[in-house]
């Protein structure tokens, strides 16, 4: 199955979680998955959260930033991939000077 990203309309979600500024997300969604495209802008981010019921991967594809899981710090930059499992918290913040691009899988469960 192709998911073509570009024919799916982008969501702006202000303040997603909690964070600063905007998110925006192109996303497809099924029964056993939500996979997402997602931006961050300079100085935005997505507050702290807790995957209760899930985990999720996310892959950067442009720009850096910060993301941090269970209160380490851990820098991320092109190619860099960050797993939150199920029962942990993470928060992830634009703190670069260009757009933060990554994609995103949650599967569900």
């Amino acid at each position: 199955m192709l998911i073509d990203f570009t024919s799916i309309p982008v969501t702006t979600i202000p303040n997603m979680r909690g964070g600063e500024k905007e998110f925006r997300v192109h996303t497809y969604t099924d029964d056993m998955c939500r996979i997402m495209r997602g931006t961050l802008i300079p100085g935005a981010s997505i507050g702290l959260h807790t995957h209760d019921t899930n985990s999720e991967i996310i892959y950067i594809l442009r720009g850096a930033g910060t993301l941090i899981c269970d209160g380490v710090r851990e820098p991320v930059a092109v190619g860099s991939c960050h797993y939150c499992p199920k029962g942990h918290a993470h928060t992830f913040i634009n703190d670069g000077d260009e757009d933060l691009e990554f994609f995103a899988v949650v599967p569900e469960q």
